[in-house]
């Protein structure tokens, strides 16, 4: 199972995370687009990172909320989301193309990946723009126990996914992530991420906040870039992996 992260999410003088550390561990590197978080040079030096790691490179697009950290929902017509995607998927291949590499994967960022997985209509919006503005990359979708809806969608449509699950994230009884507000919802130790992995590589199952197991089939298990256990938490599931357990 592939280890992705959330990476590239310093802008200007303020610095987030520590992706120098976390990048040699990791398989897929999830670059912020400028909207949520990232500048020009960040990307710049996020995607030649990746790359000197053999790390696959994604577009990691969001609202324009940099105040909020995307975290924030925003009301938008369809052509100004598909607008908004193309523009930032755009920015990081403009970069890639530089550096000889390219965009491999999109993931869409906070409060607009939680809205895609729970309103079909913007997920709709999200495949077409990835389609468009990065043919043959695929889409990073969340692992919900029911998912036939997404998989016909994608079908019709013409887009490869990737199903997702969540290292550090508590989950909620439908099989979305719980929100950031609730107490809980974020895991509060490194030793609780890595407890929730070994669960879903071994058993394929999550805890939800409530105690009640829910089956999760994933092709990646996220690690948050912006999170105090990122790093820790990177490096003990590397060498968990090189002893051939994940």
């Amino acid at each position: 199972m592939k280890l992705n992260c959330d990476m590239g999410e310093s802008y200007g003088a303020w610095v987030m995370g520590n992706d120098a550390a976390v990048m040699p561990c990791i398989d897929m590197a999830s670059i912020a687009c400028g909207f949520h978080a990232s500048d020009p040079v960040t990307m710049q030096q996020t995607v030649a990172m990746a790359r000197k790691h053999g790390v696959s490179i994604g577009a990691h697009p969001g609202y324009p909320d940099l105040l909020g950290f995307g975290r924030r929902k925003f009301d938008c017509t369809t052509e100004e989301l598909r607008a908004w995607l193309a523009y930032q998927i755009g920015a990081l291949q403009g970069i890639c193309r530089q550096q000889r590499t390219y965009v491999d994967y999109v993931k869409p960022h906070g409060a607009l990946y939680n809205t895609m997985m729970r309103d079909m209509d913007v997920l709709r919006t999200v495949m077409l723009a990835v389609k468009e503005a990065a043919p043959g990359s695929a889409l990073v979708v969340m692992a919900i126990p029911s998912r036939c809806v997404i998989e016909g969608m994608a079908e019709d449509i013409g887009i490869e996914l990737m199903y997702e699950a969540f290292s550090d994230r508590a989950y909620d009884d439908a099989g979305y992530l719980v929100d950031r507000k609730v107490e809980g919802a974020v895991h509060g130790s490194a030793d609780a991420i890595i407890r929730q992995v070994q669960q879903i590589v071994e058993n394929g199952t999550v805890t939800t906040l409530s105690g009640k197991t829910l089956a999760v089939k994933a092709d990646t298990l996220c690690i948050h870039g912006d999170g105090p256990h990122a790093t820790a938490v990177a490096s003990a599931l590397h060498h968990w992996r090189k002893k051939d357990k994940l």
